[in-house]
């Protein structure tokens, strides 16, 4: 656990002992998991942190929020990650494959993370939740997920959106001049604010 907790200080992030119990627990789970279904790429265990820290990273950056939706969360980056590190906020992983879903509400139950709900759905299909935030990382072109998501989003609703090197082509194609983007190693964060 120093590795994450190493990684995460040198990106001026830090949290509380339960956060690094519950990663530990999660990297368990993910590697019995990936043996059996295809989860997610790399199961090694520097990789994995690597991807949790690609999940938090945001928390460095973002205005506080009341409540989150994750968009094809898959494997748990970065909802998953985002729901452990703030234990207080309500979580929405939307995520439409069974055996994903599984996986979530396994690891959601074997971590008592009361705040999450996992959706089996498209998001396009979720209507009964209204958030403050929206993150989805490598599911589809940012105007399309800005539509995706007008049913979820709350009045002022911002966006996080893990994007890789494509994301000057996404803004300008959808038209937006209110972002900020953040970038770190090979990711840049669109980070939309209403």
């Amino acid at each position: 656990m120093n590795n994450l907790k190493n990684s995460l200080k040198s990106n001026n992030l830090e949290f509380d002992d339960k956060f690094y119990e519950r990663c530990n627990e999660f990297i368990k789970l993910l590697q019995k998991w990936g043996k059996v279904h295809n989860l997610s790429g790399s199961l090694h265990e520097n990789d994995i942190i690597e991807n949790i820290v690609d999940s938090v990273y945001p928390l460095s950056f973002i205005n506080n929020f009341e409540s989150f939706a994750d968009i094809g969360t898959g494997a748990g980056y970065p909802g998953l990650l985002l729901a452990i590190s703030k234990p207080n906020i309500k979580c929405y992983l939307i995520e439409p494959r069974i055996k994903r879903v599984a996986f979530l509400n396994f690891v959601k139950n074997s971590l008592g993370l009361q705040n999450v709900e996992v959706i089996c759905k498209r998001v396009e299909e979720v209507k009964d939740i209204k958030v403050d935030l929206i993150t989805s990382r490598a599911v589809t072109n940012t105007s399309l997920l800005l539509d995706l998501t007008i049913n979820i989003s709350k009045d002022n609703c911002s966006f996080l959106f893990y994007k890789g090197s494509m994301l000057e082509d996404e803004i300008k194609k959808a038209k937006l001049d209110n972002c900020t983007i953040i970038s770190r190693k090979e990711r840049n964060y669109l980070y939309l604010q209403k």
